[in-house]
């Protein structure tokens, strides 16, 4: 993976989460972790998360997950608890989504309080069911909360991939916007939800959705 890099924009941590497909394997989970750390710890008012070319996220490295043996269930649980991570994070939270978000790439961005994409390019896609995949519970849990079961049915049973205006018609995202628009349009989303006391938030976010978060073990 790119280098995983965070800037502030007026308080707001921007995470560059890379500028390549940006494949999820075990390198990225500890990068992506240790940047929430340092994150939590700067006192910042929200976080964006977001990537520097045509990717979001393409999902999992399934070679990674090959070579993992014994281990893919490790880093399976790994993953999930990122998911959990990112839900009940101690501010507002915004994926801008500047390209494809596929799979675990795909909820990587619903586990965001909000969502908004780039306008003229990128698909939202569940693929998992040309896969012979079921997910995990979490996964499941994310998804079905995030877009309702209706959405959440169509994504998973046909594996569609939605463009910006799909998206935005089926609730994945709030809004879709010019590329030069997108990350300053996401970190103004987060700091407009800023400001509330971050134990408030953690125990709200905790509460709401304890459902998904009861999945985690």
């Amino acid at each position: 993976m790119s280098e995983l890099r965070v800037e502030d924009r007026r308080g707001i941590a921007v995470a560059w989460i890379g500028d390549q497909e940006n494949l999820i394997d075990s390198e990225f989970l500890a990068a992506l972790n240790e940047a929430l750390d340092r994150i939590e710890a700067s006192g910042a008012a929200g976080l964006v998360t977001t990537g520097g070319g045509k990717f979001y996220s393409n999902g999992f490295d399934l070679d990674h997950i090959g070579k993992l043996g014994e281990q893919a269930g490790t880093f399976l649980a790994d993953a999930v608890r990122l998911l959990g991570r990112v839900v009940t994070l101690p501010f507002p939270t915004v994926a801008a989504i500047n390209g494809h978000a596929f799979g675990i790439g795909a909820m990587l961005a619903l586990a965001h309080d909000r969502r908004i994409m780039r306008q003229d390019r990128g698909w939202l896609c569940l693929p998992e069911v040309a896969l012979g995949l079921r997910l995990h519970p979490v996964m499941n849990a994310l998804v079905a909360t995030r877009l309702g079961d209706q959405t959440a049915l169509e994504a998973l049973i046909t594996g569609r991939r939605f463009d910006a205006a799909a998206a935005l018609a089926g609730g994945w995202i709030e809004a879709a916007v010019p590329e030069p628009e997108l990350v300053n349009r996401a970190a103004a989303a987060a700091l407009d939800w800023s400001g509330q006391s971050r134990a408030a938030v953690a125990g709200i976010k905790t509460d709401l959705y304890r459902s998904i978060l009861g999945l985690l073990d």
